[in-house]
């Protein structure tokens, strides 16, 4: 009794055969292709009997996992990708490795200079008997 008078917003009317048919139509000819739903991995795109269909799958499943398991077999591991190069030799987080090269590049920056101040004049090494008067450097 609480329902009469009140509209539930769902149309209850029976549809014609007609109007249904035309319905199926519409929706028929906007209906993608067999490749394009291959092309978005909705159908699968072999050749291989339905009945084999998951079977095959399944196979193509464990040669992916076999192989992946061979190739983390051979990866080489962290002391050796270090001693290549290829990764760095810290311990600081991820994160934090861009500034821990950009302070060890500063610091090496400041240690060359810092000895190059402190180095000896030519007519240092002259005296000492390392150069010999033809060979310095500054007047090449």
């Amino acid at each position: 009794m609480a329902s009469e008078g009140k509209d539930t917003g769902v149309d209850t009317k029976p549809i014609s055969p007609i109007e249904r048919r035309n319905s199926l139509e519409k929706h028929l000819q906007h209906r993608p292709d067999p490749q394009d739903l291959k092309n978005r991995h909705i159908l699968l795109d072999t050749n291989v009997a339905p009945s084999l269909q998951a079977a095959q799958q399944e196979l193509e499943r464990q040669q992916n996992t076999d192989s992946l398991k061979r190739h983390l077999e051979k990866r080489p591991d962290r002391d050796e990708l270090v001693e290549r190069n290829i990764l760095p030799d810290s311990t600081a987080a991820p994160a934090l490795q861009a500034n821990q090269r950009s302070l060890e590049k500063h610091m090496r920056a400041d240690s060359l200079e810092q000895k190059i101040q402190h180095r000896p004049k030519p007519e240092e090494l002259v005296k000492e008997g390392i150069l010999e008067e033809n060979e310095n450097p500054l007047k090449e």
